[in-house]
């Protein structure tokens, strides 16, 4: 991953009160489900302030989470209880190297999209297949490219407006350049709140990489891994031309 890529302290502080505006919480119930089929430990790439994490957690399930961002950490970390502190771990899924194995690993919500080239692509693959037990399976998502924000990006649209606390407001503006060679976003998030009776406003800018069905395939095959199930859906659909999701099911290779 990135070796710059870091969230700003206040896009953890405001992580929870955005997604639960923008998802509508499909991943996470497809996510649940498939931790709750598992029978031995879980990881989760990309935890970040423990979105599935928690609910997981407090329904039983043996799961560990690791996150590139200290901010994002620190503020899961602060909504847990201290005996579980030793569950989340602050590390690169690039380059991570732990102690343990598992029967489920997943990257929700577009983890793989933050690792922006190729030789990191193939290395955070097989990390994560070098993780999973026999058997063991990997689960991870990525958005279908929209043509139509691939032509003309995004400009100044406001995704979030609203209160975080009573009487103080946030909002939430994006914007979005495509590099159609590089298959990059140029992506500008624009936040201003309101914090002691002042307009605080800041920006923060980063790139996102995008994919196509048949790379996925292809990075995959170059892996560690068989990539035994493609859907469309958190329904579990096959891909079609209306499908805004890809969601790969791996498995480790010579299992």
């Amino acid at each position: 991953m990135e070796k710059d890529f870091e969230y700003p302290d206040y896009f953890a502080r405001f992580y929870d009160i955005l997604y639960a505006h923008i998802r509508e919480g499909k991943d996470c119930a497809f996510y649940l489900d498939e931790i709750a089929k598992a029978t031995g430990r879980i990881l989760e790439i990309g935890v970040g302030t423990g979105r599935c994490f928690k609910t997981a957690l407090n329904k039983g399930a043996d799961i560990y989470g690791v996150d590139i961002s200290k901010p994002m950490v620190d503020q899961l970390k602060s909504t847990l209880d201290k005996k579980y502190h030793h569950r989340i771990k602050q590390l690169d899924a690039v380059n991570m190297k732990l102690n343990q194995t598992f029967d489920l690993i997943i990257a929700p919500f577009r983890v793989f999209s933050h690792v922006l080239n190729e030789k990191d692509q193939i290395r955070f693959l097989n990390t994560v297949s070098s993780h999973l037990n026999p058997g063991g399976r990997f689960i991870f998502d990525l958005f279908v490219p929209n043509p139509i924000i691939l032509a003309y990006g995004i400009q100044n649209q406001t995704d979030f407006e609203g209160e975080y606390e009573p009487g103080k407001r946030l909002t939430r503006t994006v914007n979005s350049v495509p590099d159609i060679v590089n298959q990059l976003f140029n992506i500008t998030m624009i936040f201003a709140w309101d914090e002691n009776n002042t307009l605080v406003k800041k920006s923060w800018g980063f790139k996102m990489r995008f994919f196509f069905k048949y790379e996925i395939e292809y990075l995959i095959r170059l892996s560690e891994l068989n990539l035994v199930a493609f859907y469309g859906d958190f329904d579990k659909n096959p891909l079609t031309k209306d499908s805004r999701e890809f969601i790969m099911v791996c498995e480790r290779k010579n299992a």
